[in-house]
């Protein structure tokens, strides 16, 4: 049975789950959604995610939504498969799941703005609303800050070694590394090195060339 994708290719979720399937190394279908025509927020599409948001996800008669549920039916099914993405010792899995809960809570809401702002509306054309680029810019600063003293203690923000938490992050710092915020991960050396690492991983750059073709 075939494991599918729908997504659109400038979507952060759809590179979220596209990465973590190219690090489980298996094989899926990609089935682009025309957001633009907004063949999301029709049916058949609302029969797989009914808040008509990408992506949406099939293994075999198994349909899901939200691209972090769907990571983490990933890596834990396909657990035997590819890189390890979560931490099974019982002591450290709740360390990585606090993290996890940060990426979605406290880093994905002014990060998501930014690169709604600066990185995805110059490219179709929009104008940037100046406002919340400011505002989300300094909430922003202060997760990164968190950040940068969680990183003085393990290489990753999950812990010793690459996992969802890491993974979670990079589509939305893939863009803004490519905006005038990259100057608040660069001014903080851990976060910064931690940026480098994740955006080098051979399955996030091949989830790229994929998405991109």
């Amino acid at each position: 049975m075939t494991i599918k994708v729908h997504g659109n290719p400038m979507s952060t979720a759809t590179m979220r789950v596209v990465a973590c399937l190219i690090e489980k190394d298996l094989g899926f279908e990609f089935v682009f959604v025309d957001m633009a025509t907004g063949e999301h927020k029709k049916h058949p599409f609302l029969s797989l995610n009914p808040f008509g948001q990408v992506p949406a996800f099939e293994d075999g008669d198994l349909k899901l939504f939200e691209s972090r549920a769907i990571t983490q039916y990933i890596a834990h099914v396909y657990a035997s498969n590819g890189y390890q993405l979560i931490l099974q010792d019982p002591s450290k899995m709740p360390i990585m799941s606090i993290w996890m809960e940060v990426e979605g809570q406290k880093f994905e809401l002014p990060a998501s703005k930014l690169t709604w702002e600066l990185g995805i509306k110059p490219m179709i054309g929009m104008s940037t609303d100046d406002a919340i680029v400011k505002e989300s810019e300094e909430q922003l600063s202060k997760v990164l800050d968190i950040y940068e003293t969680r990183l003085a203690d393990s290489k990753y923000l999950g812990g010793d070694s690459f996992t969802l938490v890491d993974l979670h992050h990079i589509p939305n710092i893939y863009y803004l590394m490519n905006t005038k915020v990259k100057a608040l991960f660069d001014s903080r050396s851990r976060v910064s090195a931690w940026c480098a690492d994740i955006l080098a991983r051979p399955a996030w750059v091949k989830g790229l060339e994929k998405l991109q073709k």
